[in-house]
């Protein structure tokens, strides 16, 4: 059974760090592109972040670019965000993604690209 679980989300201050995480349940975790999605009360769900499969290329929105880094280890079937200098407009819940298996390495940062999603992790950014 196919499981993406994410974990590290919190209540936090502006300003400061944080780490989310998601350990993916996929055999082809390696042949997959893997994204970042968040979604903010009343708003609708929004692209942040991914990367390719080989982790050759990453791509972000501009609301984190600088901001945000994603990074996966392929060993260990784990995708992480890092967050620094973090907003109250940040404050979402946290989605990982995983796109289609052998799909090639395009970022594609719409939600319809990617096959499986995790139950997320909330993030709260207090002013």
């Amino acid at each position: 059974q196919v499981q993406l679980v994410e974990s590290g989300g919190g209540l936090v201050q502006a300003g400061v760090s944080l780490n989310v995480s998601c350990v993916a349940s996929l055999r082809s975790f390696g042949y997959r592109n893997m994204a970042w999605f968040r979604q903010a009360p009343g708003k609708e769900r929004e692209f942040v972040a991914a990367v390719s499969y080989r982790d050759v290329s990453r791509t972000y929105a501009d609301s984190v670019k600088g901001r945000f880094t994603i990074s996966r280890d392929n060993a260990k079937n784990t995708l992480s965000l890092q967050m620094n200098s973090l907003k109250p407009e940040d404050t979402a819940v946290y989605y990982c993604a995983a796109g289609r298996a052998y799909g090639g390495a395009f970022l594609d940062p719409r939600g319809q690209a990617y096959d499986y999603w995790g139950q997320g992790t909330q993030v709260t950014v207090s002013s």
